[in-house]
């Protein structure tokens, strides 16, 4: 594969997705069975560029907008969601660190190198001041792409104030951490999402902030959207990709199974094309309320207006729905496959179990569309992340 230089665009990375997608997806099973991205697939991910899609041109980035983002996304998921969750961990985890110091974020985001990142929002550790920096312990859990990347953080437990945690986040170079051989589960297993622990590491003060507190050091659009915004679109996307690819499987499969007693292929039952065409429809939904949701938060950041609690509502409500309904086409895709689905050779036995260990993030549980109700109906809530 030709590596893309700086200068790329996001249509070319686009096209650049496209063109791994077929080999990405004859390799899912070695992806899974290795549980993590191969080296040489995950250099050509690099050099596709589908790292840099977000993060400024400043820092080595292509600057894409949201929606074009998660087009290479969905592209990515729709081949292995794996695939896809490790790129979007990697590609958008910076997020969570632009309250860093400039200085400090120029050093960590090197204009000339492909930076990947990996962390944990979760305050599992404890941090303590001492001169200079601080003292950090911990352990956290589904650090996706931990083993590849070139910076990790995690968040943890300063003190408690009027029993509210206050957090604040340590960055660590991958010689700081230990990285604990824990990933073994029944979806996105080719992810790499052990556990981390750290055991009384100095961190520099520099390389800690507050999260949702620490004003960004960088001058962005994307700085100015709000992370438990950002990051449910960027998780929903790949459940709708993964969907689009089992909807893409068991069409195939249709042209070419007969059914046990049928007298031809599964493609001219009528019950099928039915369930077919619920399927389907239900992708494309979810799709199009995704990149909707995408556009207006763009917009809305683009124009330095904040983002109203409304607008969130609507945001994790979009994304909590299409990653319920992108679960249910794959369902459906994989009930019709029959008995063909179970095996272990059928994509679509696969993307049943990654779809499924997306439902489970914190931000797309389905109780997060109570919060959200409570917004749009007009009543207050308390939640520190929303």
């Amino acid at each position: 594969m030709t590596t893309l230089d700086r200068r790329s665009t996001v249509e070319e990375v686009l096209l650049a997705a496209e063109r791994l997608a077929p080999t990405i997806a004859d390799r899912a099973a070695e992806i899974e069975s290795a549980r993590r991205i191969p080296t040489d697939l995950l250099e050509e991910l690099v050099d596709a560029g589908v790292f840099r899609m977000t993060l400024p041109t400043s820092h080595g980035g292509l600057g894409a907008d949201l929606p074009s983002a998660m087009r290479v996304y969905e592209t990515l998921s729709r081949a292995d969601a794996s695939v896809g969750w490790s790129v979007v961990i990697g590609g958008t985890a910076w997020c969570d660190l632009i309250g860093l110091p400039r200085a400090t974020f120029d050093e960590l985001f090197v204009a000339d190198g492909d930076v990947i990142t990996a962390g944990v929002f979760s305050p599992s550790g404890s941090i303590t001041a001492v001169d200079d920096g601080y003292r950090v312990s911990g352990r956290w859990s589904f650090a996706s792409g931990s083993e590849h990347a070139a910076w990790i953080f995690g968040n943890c437990v300063e003190r408690v104030i009027d029993g509210h945690p206050s957090m604040r986040i340590a960055v660590f170079s991958p010689d700081q951490v230990t990285i604990e051989d824990t990933w073994t589960v029944s979806g996105l297993s080719g992810t790499g999402s052990h556990h981390f622990s750290v055991d009384d590491v100095f961190v520099p003060s520099e390389r800690t902030l507050v999260p949702l507190e620490s004003e960004p050091s960088i001058y962005e659009v994307i700085a100015r959207i709000p992370v438990p915004s950002l990051a449910p679109l960027c998780l929903a996307v790949i459940a709708v990709g993964a969907a689009q690819g089992a909807v893409d499987d068991i069409t195939v499969m249709a042209t070419e199974k007969t059914p046990l007693l049928a007298d031809s292929h599964l493609a001219s039952n009528p019950h099928f094309q039915f369930e077919l065409a619920g399927a389907v429809t239900e992708v494309r939904a979810a799709r199009g309320l995704l990149y909707e949701n995408a556009g207006e938060l763009w917009e809305t950041a683009a124009e330095g207006a904040p983002l109203s609690w409304e607008q969130r509502a609507h945001i994790r409500a979009a994304a909590v729905w299409a990653t319920e309904r992108a679960a249910a086409a794959v369902t459906t895709a994989y009930r019709l496959g029959g008995g063909t689905s179970i095996y272990l050779s059928s994509p679509l036995q696969r993307r049943l179990r990654d779809v499924n260990a997306i439902t489970q993030h914190f931000l797309l549980r389905p109780d997060t569309l109570t919060t959200a109700g409570a917004i749009l109906a007009g009543q207050d809530v308390d939640v520190p992340v929303f």
